[in-house]
């Protein structure tokens, strides 16, 4: 282990940007995430690849957020950044009070584990396991009793409508509720961000716009930071917020039409 990993995430002090808090002192909603100055670089053969470039982005605890742009334009990085999955080359992430930018890997994962759901295109589903040992895995870390996992498992389940498909593998199971399952299993340690990746590209349009309902119902019942990141405007107009990064920069494209 090293002392980068260990380290624990640093916290803001009571009056920096990115304080986590019901409200503002003014009234307002207070920031869950507040990204100043990020730029995220890869090398590639002979050149740097400028994933993010200088990105300035705040977003309040509570709001729903379409992410749009081009392939290759840093979508994917910026999901990366806003789940503890990557730390930027310069600048600070921060998620609430704590400061992504400068936190080890443990401290990261912690912060995964803790605040953050994601979902996934690919549902990534392990295809021997059931719907409800699926969705169990969200507690690999070993920390919660077994006969407490499979509970909150089944109520998760039955929060996305597939009680009855509990014990059905994922091959028995459709794409949409495939999907499902696997919004049950970001949804089951109860974050207060969610982060979805394309949630609805491998679905036709009915699935998708169910998908949708219910990501929405989540967001509004739960109180989610919600952020999708997606290549479909009808999913993106849902959204309170519309962002569209090309080239690493981030422009605010307006709420929702």
């Amino acid at each position: 282990m090293t002392d980068t990993d260990a380290r624990t995430i640093p916290t803001a002090s009571p009056t920096a940007v990115g304080e986590t808090c019901p409200t503002t002192a003014s009234g307002g909603t207070a920031p869950m995430y507040t990204l100043t100055a990020v730029t995220k670089t890869y090398p590639q053969k002979k050149r740097t690849v400028k994933a993010l470039d200088g990105v300035d982005l705040v977003i309040p605890a509570g709001q729903m957020v379409a992410v749009q742009g081009p392939t290759g334009g840093g979508k994917s990085t910026l999901l990366q950044m806003l789940g503890a999955l990557d730390r930027p080359t310069s600048g600070t992430v921060r998620l609430g009070d704590s400061d992504l930018s400068a936190a080890g890997g443990r401290a990261l994962a912690a912060a995964r584990a803790r605040e953050v759901g994601f979902v996934f295109q690919g549902f990534n589903l392990i295809p021997t396991l059931s719907a409800v040992e699926n969705v169990e895995t969200a507690f690999a870390d070993g920390s919660t009793p077994r006969a407490e996992r499979r509970a909150r498992a089944e109520v998760a389940l039955a929060s996305v409508g597939l009680a009855e498909r509990a014990d059905h593998l994922p091959s028995e199971l459709s794409g949409g509720q495939q999907q499902r399952v696997a919004i049950a299993r970001a949804l089951v340690k109860e974050p207060t961000v969610l982060l979805a990746d394309e949630p609805t590209g491998s679905l036709d349009e009915a699935t998708r716009d169910e998908i949708m309902d219910l990501l929405e119902g989540v967001w509004r019942d739960r109180g989610l930071t919600l952020v999708i990141v997606t290549h479909d405007s009808a999913v993106a107009r849902r959204a309170q917020r519309r962002l569209r990064i090309v080239d690493g920069k981030v422009d605010e494209v307006g709420p929702a039409a």
